[in-house]
This record gives structure tokens, sequence and C-alpha cells, in this order.
């Protein structure tokens, strides 16, 4: 029953680090015309959200439910811990570790109680089987919006390629609109 979300939590690195190999560091750093995050601004999401939400507030609240919970900014963090500065290799290898710490504390819960339940100020009611499922759909939703960053670059190379070659700008239609 557990199982399933402790191997997806488990293997979401692997799957990172297949995504972000295929990108040099100048295209890790490119930010969409949308102003959304850079595939390294979303690794270095994915370290601090490692460190600093999941694995922290589902201890906490198996440990007291009653706490409040620490302050998260993940805008803020993207900004005052220099995201686009960082090594994606670096930060990539950080995820991997921090997530088998991770991993490991989670197996090693001597019956946790995954109902136990946090109130939220704003949202109400969070249990820890809440926190643990989010956090492998929080996975999830990172790895579509590194794919979406693929998939711009992958239109944005046609293009140049095209001209370069003395053409128009080649286009990515016949793979499909982006639309997830």
């Amino acid at each position: 029953m557990i199982e399933p979300l402790f191997l997806r939590l488990e293997r979401a690195p692997s799957v990172i680090a297949a995504m972000t190999a295929v990108v040099s560091d100048e295209d890790a750093r490119l930010k969409p015309p949308s102003g959304a995050w850079s595939i390294l601004e979303i690794v270095c999401h994915l370290v601090d959200e490692e460190t600093d939400d999941f694995r922290a507030r589902i201890s906490l609240t198996q440990v007291d439910p009653a706490a409040p919970w620490p302050g998260i900014d993940p805008e803020g963090w993207a900004a005052r811990r220099e995201y686009q500065k960082q090594d994606i290799g670096a930060k990539v290898r950080m995820f991997a570790e921090e997530r088998a710490s991770s991993v490991a504390w989670l197996r090693s819960l001597r019956e946790p109680d995954w109902h136990v339940a946090h109130n939220h100020p704003r949202i109400g009611p969070i249990r820890a089987g809440d926190l643990l499922c989010a956090w492998a759909a929080h996975d999830a939703l990172h790895m579509r919006q590194i794919a979406k960053r693929l998939y711009e670059l992958a239109a944005r190379d046609g293009e140049t390629l095209g001209r370069a070659t003395g053409g128009s700008p080649f286009v990515t239609r016949y793979a499909g609109e982006w639309g997830a």
C-alpha cells in the first residue's frame, strides 16, 4: 500500500537526472518568456523542498501535530539562495542524496500514524499521509514542468537550425501541441 509511494519517491532523482542530462548549463538557466522557472531553478526548488518542507513537516506532524510548521518561501528562496547561479549537476546530485536520506528516514519510521493531522491555518487539517502523497505528486508536477522546458528548447533549437541551414524555421508540429 505505502510501497508504491516510497518507490516513486526513491526513483524520482534518477528521472530528474535523466531529464537534466540533456541540457547544457546555459539551457538549464534559460527562463521561458512566461517568466516561469528555469530547469535549474526547478531542481534547486526540489532540493529545498526536500529539506525544508516535506520531510520536516511529516516529521513534525508525527511528533507534535499541533506545533506550527516552519515557514516556506519558494519564490523568495529562488532569489535569496541565488538559484540561477548554482551548478545544475551539483544540485541534481544533492537532490539524489537528500532524497535517499528522506526515503531511508521514511522506511525507518516504526508504526507511523499517517492519519495524524496538522491543522494548517489556511488549508485546514492536513494528515501526514496527505503530505506523503503530495510529496510524490510534487515531484510529478516538477517533472512535467521540466518536460515543458525541454519541449520549449526543442522548438527553439528547431527554429535556429532551420534558419541556420538557409530555410524557414523547423517546427515541432509533428510531435503534437503542448497541452498536458
